[in-house]
């Protein structure tokens, strides 16, 4: 099915995060603070359950979710969202209402997951390594 998503993800590389955070809202102490961490996302699937969790040594946040079924998610920095996940191939992409809108894709190739995440057309690029296990 999506084994390729399946695993644990390392970030190695950020573009444009700062920018993407204030574009969301996100005090500085808050930013400095998710600027000088590397999460870690933990993806798994049971049945038709996905499970996305996101590790920092400040906070970890888990959604567990359908695709196309509407969830609520409380995400990293706090925010309240209605969020829908879609896949498209070997692309997971979140949409998440709220204040502001938010898109979140994750695009899986190889060993890697490059996420791109997009705010009042601000984009912000994380690349990911698979964790061998």
């Amino acid at each position: 099915m999506a084994d390729f998503a399946i695993g644990t993800w390392n970030l190695e590389e950020t573009e444009n995060f700062d920018a993407y955070m204030r574009a969301l809202g996100v005090g500085l102490v808050t930013r400095k603070l998710a600027n000088m961490t590397k999460p870690v996302t933990e993806i798994s699937i049971l049945g038709d359950q996905w499970t996305i969790k996101t590790i920092t040594p400040i906070k970890t946040v888990e959604a567990t979710f359908k695709l196309g079924t509407e969830f609520d998610e409380v995400t990293l920095d706090g925010r309240k969202v209605k969020t829908t996940v879609t896949l498209e191939g070997q692309k997971l992409t979140c949409y998440q209402k709220g204040d502001p809108d938010s898109i979140l894709v994750r695009e899986f190739i190889d060993n890697k997951m490059i996420l791109w995440l997009t705010a009042k057309g601000v984009t912000c690029k994380r690349i990911y390594k698979r964790k061998e296990e």
